[in-house]
């Protein structure tokens, strides 16, 4: 997805959705604020958690949360009110027990990345305890998309 050296996997597991830049989003220059980029990537994550069948609900009812503690952003070219535009969501596998994903955020209609992201989220209980090894919902989920043989 991006021009940076790609995570080499098999298995691809993509999800897209748009987005419609609002008022409430953009500074007095009209371009969008840094931070709601942020919440953009959040939108891509929720949309692929529907799609694949591992959003924020399903790791409640699992008994665990997770918060984000990791975010890379890179800004390419700014969206502007009005603007309609891709989240691209990628899920990255890994051996450890988190979640992480890669971004962008393609400015339509002429597909320009405007944005390029990754995100890493840790497993807690809500107790608020680290989990280090894989949850077995999680182990289950990656068996199902070949992630795991």
């Amino acid at each position: 997805m991006t021009r940076r050296k790609k995570i080499v996997q098999e298995i691809d597991l993509i999800d897209e959705c748009e987005l419609n830049v609002r008022f409430s989003e953009v500074d007095s220059m009209q371009i969008v604020w840094h931070g709601n980029y942020v919440k953009y990537l959040e939108d891509g994550r929720e949309s692929f958690g529907k799609k694949y069948g591992i959003g924020y609900m399903d790791v409640y009812r699992a008994g665990l949360l997770t918060p984000i503690v990791g975010v890379n952003l890179n800004y390419k070219k700014p969206l502007k009110y009005e603007d309609k535009a891709i989240i691209r969501t990628r899920y990255i596998d890994s051996p450890a027990a988190i979640i992480q994903f890669e971004y962008e955020i393609v400015k339509l209609p002429d597909k320009v990345v405007t944005l390029s992201a990754t995100t890493t989220q840790a497993f807690i209980d809500t107790t608020g305890e680290l989990i280090l090894t894989l949850p077995a919902f999680f182990e289950k989920w990656k068996k199902k998309w070949g992630f795991i043989k």
